[in-house]
């Protein structure tokens, strides 16, 4: 198996909750393991596990700074999601203007 195929996909690391609350944390700034982890009710090893899925799908990158390791969102990935997402939103806007006409229809 290649490199390629034993990456997590953006889907399956945003699919888990505590990934998401570590996304969210470093929305705003990067952070060392020892901030992310103060923040969870996890353990640091949870956290680190949950930083290499998420760094597998290319939505979190690290970088060494003296004998810490601070993670950054990379929010680029996020992009196959918002462009799956919005192939639906057309449906469910069809869906509500449909069920709004029914409602507001004198049948």
């Amino acid at each position: 198996m290649g490199a390629a195929e034993a990456k997590h996909d953006v889907f399956q690391a945003i699919a888990d909750p505590t990934r998401r609350k570590i996304l969210k944390l470093l929305a705003d700034q990067e952070l060392p393991i020892a901030s992310i982890t103060d923040s969870l009710p996890i353990t640091r090893t949870a956290v680190n596990k949950h930083l290499f899925v998420l760094s597998e799908a290319g939505l979190v990158s690290s970088r060494r700074i003296g004998r810490e390791t601070r993670f950054s969102l990379q929010p680029e990935p996020l992009q196959e999601l918002k462009e799956w997402l919005s192939f639906f939103e057309l449906y469910w806007d069809n869906k509500l203007t449909a069920l709004r006409n029914f409602v507001e229809s004198d049948e």
